[in-house]
């Protein structure tokens, strides 16, 4: 539980996400992500549809921030994903120590100077278990950092930030459903293949270096392969095998992505 606010508690939505399916074989492939979803709204989703056991998801600390500008702002909007994470979990350590590592990344991008107050305030609403608030200042903090980048015409920055904190979501989110048996909940792996488009439009819209760029490759690769294999409406309802893959090919770019 959150500080009284575990998910399970929270049925609101629950009779408009029911899951569309009958005698074991879908009527309509169930969509668990709409355009208008933040990566919080969709980790809430998870939480509603799975025994999730969110502090076992946690991932090792990032390595120091690496001088690449574009590997920079991907690992710094994984980490706003791995908030979202720890908020679920309501873990106030967990939380400041995150927020520790997000800091050091906004500095390498130089923006610790005008995100450090918000920052200090959300590790201190976590402290004060002030999750209610928290929830939405850290929706309300990635879209300032990606304003920031934006007024420094950094662009490319401010779409891989909004990538990277999709990507770990979309992990996260593809190891619980590895670990539900439920045919029906499969679909959440990728929440909706309109995700998988909207992600692979963002990276689209990255200037052609950056598209270009060695470290990006492996994440259009994935990207694509993705929506290929969950867009195919006639491939009938997702096996487990494709749901485990999935899985593997998104931790397998993570890891490429922040470590390597």
């Amino acid at each position: 539980m959150v500080g009284g606010w575990g998910r399970g508690q929270d049925s609101k939505g629950s009779q408009q996400d029911s899951i569309a399916a009958s005698a074991g074989e879908f009527v309509v492939r169930p969509v668990f992500w709409t355009e208008d979803q933040t990566p919080a709204d969709f980790l809430e989703m998870a939480g509603r549809h799975t025994k999730a056991r969110w502090r076992t998801l946690y991932r090792p600390q990032p390595p120091v921030p690496s001088t690449d500008r574009v590997k920079a702002s991907f690992t710094l909007g994984s980490l706003v994903g791995e908030s979202f994470l720890i908020w679920e979990s309501g873990d106030s350590q967990q939380f400041r120590n995150n927020n520790q590592d997000i800091v050091s990344y906004c500095r390498t991008l130089g923006l610790g100077e005008k995100m450090m107050p918000r920052l200090m305030a959300q590790a201190k609403m976590a402290e004060m278990d002030e999750w209610k608030e928290l929830r939405q200042e850290i929706i309300d903090g990635q879209q300032e950092l990606m304003r920031l980048l934006r007024e420094h015409r950094d662009e490319d920055l401010a779409l891989l930030v909004d990538i990277g904190a999709w990507m770990r979501s979309l992990e996260i989110v593809s190891k619980l459903v590895v670990e539900t048996p439920d045919v029906d909940k499969r679909p959440l792996c990728i929440g909706s293949p309109a995700l998988l488009a909207e992600m692979r439009s963002n990276f689209a819209n990255l200037s052609e270096t950056t598209r270009r760029s060695t470290l990006l490759q492996p994440l259009i690769l994935v990207l694509t392969e993705l929506e290929k294999t969950w867009g195919n409406l006639k491939s009938g309802a997702p096996t487990q095998s494709m749901v485990a893959r999935t899985h593997e090919q998104l931790r397998d770019v993570m890891e490429s992505l922040l470590i390597n």
